[in-house]
C-alpha cells in the first residue's frame, strides 16, 4: 500500500485540486497485489516517503500510514519509512544500501521489517548516534506496535534532521504559475550556470598545466638519475633483491609518466609523486645493498626539495616570520643548515617570479601531498601560504580525501538527489546486525546496554 505525500501550497480552484488528489489517490495509493522488493517501495518513497507492502496491511492500516504521511508533510524534514515483511523480497544483506540507492536522496531511512526496527542516516541529515538512539527508544517504548513506534520515530527525528523533504507538486495552478517564470529566467539561469562551470573548468586546467610543469621537472630528472645509475641487472655481481630494487625504480618511473600523461585534473597528480616518491626509496636501497651498508629507514622525502630523495634525518627550520619546526631533510640540506647556509630549496614559477613551492598558492597541494602524505604535510607547512589554505575551513587537502587542491565535488546536501553517491559506511550494515542496531555492547553502560542494547526484535 502506497501513501498520499507531497506537497500541496497553491491556492488553486477546489474543484481541480480535489481532482487531482483524486488521480493521485488512485495512481498513488492503491496497493499492488503482491509484494514488489526494493524496486516497487524505492519509487514509493519517492513520491510519498512512506510505504506499505501489501503483507503488512493487516498490522500497519492504510489509516495509520495515511496519518503518518501527513505528519512527514507536515514536518518537511527527508525521512523515509518503509513497513516491509521479514520475506525473500527484502532480504537483510545491503537492505538499507540498496534502498538508499535507489531512493537517492539524502536523508533519514527508518525501516519496520517483520518484528525488526532499525534507522540509518546520511551523516549531512542527520548523526548516526542521534538516529541509533531516537529509532532505539522509540521501539523500546512501544514492543511490537508499527504505528506507534513510527510516530514516535518520526517526531523525534524530525525535530534534528536536517533539509527539507522531497518537493512534489499537486496543483495544475502551482505548476503552471513557475512555468512562466522558468520559461522567462531559464535563458538567464543557463548562462549563469554556464559561466560558473567554465570558469571552474578553466581554473581547473591552469591548475593542472600549473603543475604540470613542475611534474615533468621532477619525472624528467629521475629519469637522468637512472640514466646516471651505473647498474646492470645482468652483471654477476648483481643479486634478486637488487634486480627488484632497480626493476621497482624503472616501473614507478613508467607509471609516474603514464599517469601524468593521462592527468585530467590537479588531483590527478597524487599518484604521480607518490609513484616518484617510492622510485627514489628504490634507488636508495639499491645503493645501499650494493655499498654494504644498512637498508635505509624508509621516510619521507627531503621537505626541501623532493628530488634529492629520502630524507635522512630531522631539521629545525623555520620559514621567514614563521616559527620553527621539525622537517625532514636529506643529507645535504642538513648539513647546509648546520653550517648556517640556506638549503637548496625547490622553486617554482609563479606570477610573482619564482617562489618556494610551499609559498606558490594551493594547486602544490596535490603534488606535495604525493611526496610527504597527508599525515605529515599540513604540520610541517604551518606558517606558509600552502599551510594557511590546507587549514581553512571547507579546503579539501589531497591527503583526507584522496584528491587535491579544491573539493570539486560539492555533494548532496540533505534533502538534495544524491543519487548513489553517499558515504556507503552511513548505510553499509546489514539489517538487524549487531554493528548496524542501536549502540551495541559498548553504548556505555549508562543507559541499560550491555549485550541486551544491540539490534531490535525478536
Amino acid at each position: 500500500m502506497r501513501t498520499v505525500r507531497r506537497r500541496s501550497r497553491a491556492t488553486g480552484p477546489a474543484a481541480v485540486l480535489a481532482a487531482l488528489l483524486g488521480l493521485l489517490m488512485v495512481f498513488g495509493l492503491s496497493a499492488p497485489a503482491s509484494a514488489a522488493g526494493l524496486n516497487d517501495a524505492a519509487d514509493s518513497m519517492k513520491k510519498v516517503q512512506v510505504y506499505v507492502d501489501p503483507a503488512m496491511n493487516g498490522r500497519f492500516s492504510k489509516e495509520q500510514a495515511d496519518k503518518l504521511a501527513a505528519k512527514l508533510k507536515d514536518a518537511d524534514k527527508p525521512i523515509f519509512i518503509a513497513v516491509l515483511p521479514a520475506s525473500d523480497a527484502y532480504p537483510t544483506k545491503n537492505l538499507f544500501g540498496d534502498l538508499r540507492t535507489k531512493v537517492g536522496i539524502v536523508g533519514v531511512y527508518g525501516i519496520w521489517r517483520g518484528d525488526q526496527f532499525q534507522a540509518n542516516s546520511d551523516a549531512k541529515a542527520l548523526g548516526k548516534a542521534a538516529t541509533d538512539r531516537i529509532a532505539g527508544a522509540a521501539f523500546r517504548s512501544n514492543p511490537k506496535d508499527i504505528n506507534a513506534t513510527l510516530t514516535e520515530f518520526v517526531d523525534g527525528a524530525a525535530a534534528q534532521t536536517k533539509g527539507e523533504g522531497p518537493q512534489h507538486s499537486t496543483s495544475i495552478a502551482w505548476i503552471l504559475v513557475p512555468v512562466l517564470l522558468v520559461v522567462l529566467l531559464g535563458a538567464g539561469v543557463f548562462l549563469l550556470f554556464r559561466r560558473a562551470r567554465k570558469r571552474k573548468e578553466e581554473r581547473v586546467r591552469a591548475e593542472l598545466a600549473q603543475l604540470r610543469t613542475v611534474v615533468d621537472e621532477d619525472i624528467t630528472a629521475f629519469g637522468e638519475e637512472l640514466d646516471r645509475l651505473d647498474f646492470d641487472p645482468r652483471a654477476p655481481g648483481a643479486d634478486d633483491a637488487q634486480r627488484a630494487d632497480y626493476s621497482s625504480a624503472l616501473d614507478s618511473y613508467d607509471l609516474a609518466k603514464r599517469t601524468m600523461d593521462e592527468a585530467k585534473k590537479p588531483e590527478d597528480v597524487r599518484p604521480v609523486t607518490e609513484a616518484l616518491e617510492q622510485g627514489r626509496f628504490a634507488l636508495a636501497t639499491l645503493a645501499a645493498r650494493r655499498e654494504g651498508r644498512p637498508l635505509p629507514e624508509r621516510r619521507v622525502p627531503c621537505f626541501f626539495d623532493p628530488r634529492h630523495g629520502p630524507s635522512t634525518t630531522d631539521v629545525q627550520w623555520a620559514p621567514p616570520g614563521g616559527a620553527p619546526r621539525s622537517v625532514p631533510a636529506c643529507a645535504d640540506d642538513a648539513a647546509r643548515l648546520s653550517a648556517g647556509q640556506d638549503p637548496a630549496v625547490r622553486t617554482v614559477e609563479t606570477e610573482h617570479g619564482h617562489q618556494p613551492y610551499w609559498n606558490a598558492g594551493p594547486a602544490y597541494s596535490p603534488w606535495a601531498g604525493g611526496y610527504f602524505g597527508g599525515g605529515v604535510l599540513p604540520g610541517l607547512l604551518v606558517g606558509t601560504m600552502l599551510g594557511s589554505m590546507l587549514s581553512t575551513p571547507g579546503y579539501a587537502y589531497a591527503g583526507d580525501h584522496g584528491g587535491g587542491g579544491y573539493d570539486y565535488n560539492d555533494g548532496a546536501d540533505a534533502g538534495e538527489y544524491s543519487g548513489a553517491d553517499f558515504n556507503a559506511a552511513d548505510f553499509g550494515n546489514d539489517f538487524g546486525s549487531d554493528s548496524g542496531g542501536f549502540g551495541g555492547s559498548d553504548f556505555g553502560g549508562d543507559f541499560g546496554g550491555g549485550s541486551d542494547f544491540g539490534s531490535f526484535g525478536d
